[in-house]
């Protein structure tokens, strides 16, 4: 088969290796689509080094090819789409039920081989059969749009309230989408005009900001009080972002971080401490619960995850394609296979 190896970073190499065959308890997925996610892009970059080359992405959308010894939920033909972490469910956190951050979880395209390929194995329980009515953009967009609902979930916010997403890339874009259409009101904050846009076409109240100015943080922290913000979903992933939400949280609020910044972020202890504002952290989703919701929301028409695709590329343009995401200005980028 064809894979796409990350061997160093901003270097992908197309290798033809052996096509695997599936253990027990395994399918074989015939790969048909794959969308990039801001995680790709940060090893393509070298932001995570790997110890060695590997196939990235996790994103995959495909059809059971063969089933192993002792699969009993998916059969050949099944349309699905992976869920590629996979956690221990052994240590303390799996146990408590935070298996989201077991520590010695499997996660495809990072510690073992991914989606950029033509063919990917896994467990059956972590592959999930997607209605014939839901088209292939929706369906290639299940898994972002599992952690979107997990992080609008893990928050205390309701209908009827406000909320503020910081940030519109794939992850923010979902969460204002999400929102918008189980009636809560959105502030959305973006420095990308055409995310922006987008966020606004939605129904949510555009922004056009992310930077740390003085007049940049009065401005938005009066915004938000004005319209009684009760949760601020970070979605940028970088530390400025992070900074911007603890500046501009209203009293009382709270303030979800589901950006993944690797860099140290600043705030003032004491408005955290003095004004009651929380901060809560969002990680990928709970394992089964958090794609059975996302499908059938997508299902119910509730949400339309395809919608935020932005361009499509084929598997030996997957240098050209993270090179394009890395650029900043594509919403959802997709492999076609």
């Amino acid at each position: 088969m064809t894979g796409a190896f990350l061997i160093k970073p901003e270097s992908i190499e197309i290798r033809e290796i052996d096509t695997p065959e599936p253990k027990a308890g395994e399918v074989r997925i015939r790969l048909k689509k794959v969308g990039i996610c801001g995680s790709d892009v940060h090893l393509f970059l070298g932001h995570r080094p790997l110890s060695q080359p590997v196939i990235i992405g996790h994103e995959g959308l495909g059809f059971v090819d063969k089933a192993g010894e002792g699969v009993t939920t998916l059969k050949p033909g099944d349309r699905v789409v992976i869920e590629p972490n996979i956690p221990c469910r052994q240590c303390t956190y799996c146990m408590s039920g935070r298996g989201n951050i077991c520590i010695n979880k499997r996660v495809i395209g990072v510690s073992e081989n991914g989606c950029f390929a033509e063919y990917i194995n896994m467990p059956q329980e972590f592959c999930w059969r997607i209605p014939d009515e839901l088209s292939d953009e929706d369906a290639v967009t299940v898994e972002p749009s599992a952690v979107a609902c997990h992080a609008l979930f893990s928050s205390s916010s309701e209908p009827g309230d406000t909320i503020a997403v910081i940030g519109l890339g794939a992850i923010g874009l979902l969460v204002t989408q999400l929102a918008l259409q189980l009636g809560y009101k959105v502030i959305a904050i973006e420095l990308n005009k055409n995310k922006l846009r987008l966020a606004e076409e939605m129904g949510a109240i555009p922004f056009a900001s992310t930077t740390n100015s003085q007049e940049t943080i009065s401005s938005l922290s009066k915004a938000c009080t004005d319209h009684n913000v009760s949760s601020l979903f970070e979605c940028g992933g970088s530390e400025v972002t992070v900074s911007l939400a603890t500046s501009i949280a209203p009293r009382g609020s709270e303030i979800i971080l589901a950006g993944l910044s690797e860099k140290l972020a600043t705030f003032q202890p004491l408005k955290i401490v003095r004004e009651g504002i929380q901060i809560i952290p969002s990680i990928i989703y709970d394992h089964p619960v958090d794609f059975r919701r996302t499908i059938q929301l997508i299902q119910s028409k509730v949400l339309r995850p395809g919608k935020i695709i932005s361009g499509t590329f084929k598997l030996y343009q997957l240098q050209e394609a993270l090179e394009a995401a890395a650029a900043g200005n594509e919403t959802k980028l997709i492999i076609s296979i």
